[in-house]
Formats: structure tokens, C-alpha cells, sequence
């Protein structure tokens, strides 16, 4: 039974699938997954799935769009997620704001250059992907590394795209703490410059120390204690938003998935508007 609210939710992995199929109904709020991951997947795998959708709503977040890419967007992909949607009764989809392709997959989330033609061709391709799709989508801000020619900083680039597109923002806490750790700017300030009304879920997740000043997003180990105090943060400024714990590989047992989850809605009840 979906319910009213999307406050608190957990990653739908393959690998979990055995484990989130004995999730208490109150667990969790909902489930995020990947639709290119289970569009048309029969079996045990796509059971599993009915099995979870009747108990719990279903999130959507992209990973092969590659809204920032200059082939065209791949219709039959947007075609068949507005179907998987439709079906799941899917009521927030997101996608990176980067590009993955070029004359193939590359297999990564590359940045995109922070100029005003980047802007507007990826905005373009969000309205574009919003029609097809016949829904708003948020973009998600990702982490990078080595960063592409920029004319204007990360935060002008995503306001710039929001307003440009007339789409919203999936805030990933993590890839602002190892961006602003990795590049030398101040969250706290990163978080004041971005949009309230665009902010339609965030995202919170581990990420690798490799040294003070170089994190590494990995997606593979509990959220540091400097996440949660910027997720404290982001509920004080954007209020209780749809919060997805990502964790893509070394997975723990359930238990202490549901810890940090209940951790994210714990600071959402102390922080987050009602």
C-alpha cells in the first residue's frame, strides 16, 4: 500500500532483493531503483519486484539518460521508463545531471563544462526528456574530480539548468560534502545558494577517505558523521524531503541499513519543516 508520504527510503539493489523482501511494511516509506535495471526482467528478479511494489512505492533514479550527452536522447529508453513508471504508480524520477555516452556507454557519470551553451543544451534535453517522460524529473547533482573548462561555478551551473529547464533537484548531501572537499568551497554556503522550491528529495550515502582534502564517492560504506550534520542542514533548509540511502556494494546486514535509515528519518523529524 503506498503511502501518503515519501519521507524515508532504501536503494532496491539486486543484491538486497533477498533481504528487502522480508522488510516490515513500516520499515521504510519506499524503494529507489534504477528502472533501466529492471525494465523487462522476468523471473525470480522481476517477482521479487512485483512482490515489493505491492508493499511498498517505488522511486525511480537513472543512470543511463545521459542528459548532458550530444547523441540524441534514446527514445525507446524514455518510452519504456514512463511505461515501468506508469505501472509502479511512480511519483519521483530522477536522473545525473552529466553525461554517460558518446559513441557508447562509458560506463561513468562524466561532468559536464559549467558554461552558458552547456546549459542550454542539457536544459533543452531535460524538457525534452520531460515531455517524452510526461512528468517533471529532478536532476541530481554528482560528484567529479576532474572538473571540465569552467565559466561559472557548480552552484551558478545547476541554478542556471533548474531555471533554463523548469525541472527540480535531487540533492545528493554526499556529493556536496566530497565536492566541497575535493574542490575547496564551503557546503554550508553551497547548500544556502540552492533553490528551496526546486529540492524534491535528496540523497545520503558513504563515501572513501583517501586523504583530508581527496574523497572518493563509493557508495560502499556507512555515512560519515560530516554527512549527517550537512543532512541536518539540508532538512533545516529544504524540510522533510524524500531521502534515498544509497548503497551499492558491501552490503551489511539488513539491520544496520535500517539504522542509518532510521537515522535519516530521525533528523528529519528533529530538523525538517513538517
Amino acid at each position: 500500500m503506498t503511502p501518503t508520504s515519501l519521507n524515508t527510503g532504501l536503494g532496491l539493489r539486486r543484491g538486497l532483493l533477498s533481504e528487502l523482501l522480508k522488510l516490515d511494511s513500516g520499515a521504510v516509506d519506499f524503494l529507489e531503483c534504477a528502472p533501466e535495471n529492471w525494465i523487462g526482467v522476468g523471473g525470480a528478479f522481476g517477482q521479487g519486484l512485483e512482490r515489493l511494489a505491492e508493499r511498498f512505492a517505488i522511486a525511480c533514479h537513472g543512470l543511463s539518460l545521459s542528459l548532458g550527452g550530444t547523441e540524441p536522447l534514446d527514445m525507446t529508453l524514455l518510452t519504456r521508463t514512463r511505461q515501468f513508471m506508469d505501472r509502479h504508480q511512480v511519483r519521483l524520477y530522477s536522473e545525473h545531471l552529466s553525461y554517460c555516452s558518446d559513441d557508447g556507454h562509458l560506463y561513468d557519470l562524466m561532468p559536464i563544462p559549467f558554461t552558458e551553451e552547456a546549459v542550454e543544451h542539457v536544459a533543452a534535453r531535460i524538457r525534452q526528456a520531460q515531455d517524452v517522460l510526461g512528468r517533471r524529473i529532478a536532476v541530481e547533482n554528482i560528484s567529479y574530480y576532474a572538473a571540465p573548462y569552467q565559466a561559472m561555478d557548480e552552484l551558478d551551473f545547476i541554478r542556471a539548468v533548474l531555471d533554463e529547464a523548469d525541472c527540480d533537484l535531487l540533492l545528493d548531501v554526499n556529493n556536496v560534502f566530497v565536492n566541497a572537499c575535493n574542490h575547496r568551497y564551503d557546503a554550508q554556503t553551497f547548500l544556502a545558494g540552492l533553490p528551496v522550491q526546486r529540492v524534491v528529495g535528496m540523497h545520503v550515502a558513504g563515501h572513501y577517505d583517501e586523504a583530508a582534502d581527496l574523497k572518493v564517492d563509493t557508495h560502499g560504506a556507512p555515512v560519515k558523521e560530516d554527512v549527517w550534520d550537512l543532512f541536518a542542514s539540508a532538512c533545516q533548509r529544504f524540510g522533510t524531503q524524500p531521502t534515498v540511502l544509497e548503497r551499492d556494494f558491501n552490503y551489511p546486514p539488513l539491520a544496520e541499513l535500517l539504522a542509518e535509515t532510521a537515522r535519516i528519518r530521525a533528523l528529519q523529524l528533529a530538523h525538517g519543516a513538517c
